[in-house]
């Protein structure tokens, strides 16, 4: 058994080869992880109502606690901008531009722009009917949330559906925007998430039952490339407040990685609670942690069926990461390892060493394993 210490923290291990590997001695002791994850908090600022196309509704009153408010429009358009956001410091956004399961007074399905940054400071949604979907229509849009909000151009625009991946490249390009397909948009999948409940299925057109037109691809792995291969891996364990000291360090070390804002993301962890991970040993890690910085890493899970582990990174990458040895002991580990990251609502990392004896790590991603958006 050897160990693996982050900080001051220590955390045990089991090594193994990464093309293959011998049987585990013992399974890893997973804990129980009791989590809450509470959806983002959104600001509902809207200035405009949805196109024509749409079906309109009315504003209802409902009395709770003896207090009277009034209910949120779902055919009501959303343009905010966190007075306390500077405005040049949003470089980055996310974008998802789709079809929604609501119908038109064409019976068509209606379209829908939705935006924000990582923060949620900024937050963007506008409806468009289906025979206006293209480039020009979304280049348009870009430059009318930055006029209307008063923000500049983004640098970068992450978007998550392989689909859009043409009308959505060639508008950022004719901007001068880099486009970042990646499923690393953890703020707009949460959003999506909550629009759901809280505006498609109150939506007067709404059809229940309506599957995604465009649906999030899931192919088969892959084999890796040689130059993302590292010598040992070894499943790991890291309690959370430790796990926050290493997104926190990468902000001032000069280490490769990404982080999670873990508190807009709603998630409430004990800080002993052993979070699982991925440790991967490299007698080249400063470059093997290069190569990761630029995949937008998503995710890491055990197959089991396969005895392997997949790495998934962009949009719809997925690649055979390492394998081992089908036994009883090496099964029961992967289904453990699995069935912590399940009870820790998805979280995980990747941790990339020079020696998994190290009390250092040259890499370091904090992951979050979420199902497709509803929508």
């Amino acid at each position: 058994m050897a160990t693996l210490s982050f900080n001051p923290t220590r955390i045990r291990i089991r090594t193994s080869t990464f093309k293959h590997s011998n049987p585990i001695s013992k399974p890893i002791r997973i804990s129980p992880c009791s989590i809450t994850r509470n959806l983002p908090k959104l600001r509902h600022f809207r200035i405009s109502s949805v196109s024509e196309s749409s079906v309109s509704t009315h504003k209802e009153e409902e009395e709770e606690d003896g207090e009277v408010f009034e209910e949120d429009d779902p055919t009501e358009e959303m343009s905010y901008l966190d007075p306390e956001t500077e405005p040049q410091g949003i470089s980055e956004w996310e974008l998802d531009f789709c079809s929604r399961p609501i119908l038109d007074m064409r019976g068509k399905k209606v379209w829908e722009l939705v935006v924000c940054d990582n923060s949620l400071s900024l937050q963007y949604t506008k409806y468009f009917p289906n025979n206006v979907i293209n480039s020009v229509t979304l280049k348009d849009a870009i430059v009318s949330i930055c006029d209307e909000l008063g923000v500049p151009l983004p640098e970068k625009i992450r978007y998550f559906r392989s689909q859009m991946q043409t009308i959505i490249t060639k508008a950022c390009k004719e901007l001068g925007i880099k486009p970042i397909p990646s499923k690393r948009c953890l703020s707009l999948l949460l959003w999506l998430e909550e629009r759901y409940e809280a505006v498609y299925m109150r939506h007067p057109g709404f059809q229940k039952g309506s599957k995604p037109l465009l649906t999030l691809d899931n192919p088969f792995p892959m084999e890796l490339p040689e130059n993302l291969f590292g010598e040992k891996w070894a499943f790991v364990q890291l309690p959370y407040s430790a796990v926050r000291e290493e997104v926190s360090s990468l902000e001032t070390s000069f280490i490769f990685g990404a982080g999670l804002d873990l508190d807009l993301l709603g998630i409430e962890i004990d800080d002993q609670t052993l979070i699982p991970g991925l440790a991967v040993a490299s007698s080249r890690a400063t470059a093997l942690a290069a190569w990761m910085n630029g995949l937008e890493v998503c995710a890491v899970e055990a197959d089991i069926a396969r005895a392997s582990l997949i790495l998934s990174v962009g949009i719809s990458t997925r690649y055979v990461y390492a394998t081992y040895k089908k036994t009883t002991v090496t099964t029961n580990e992967a289904e453990a390892w699995e069935a912590a990251k399940k009870a820790c609502g998805g979280l995980h990392f990747l941790a990339i060493q020079e020696d998994l004896n190290s009390d250092d790590c040259v890499g370091f991603w904090l992951l979050l394993d979420l199902p497709p958006p509803p929508v």
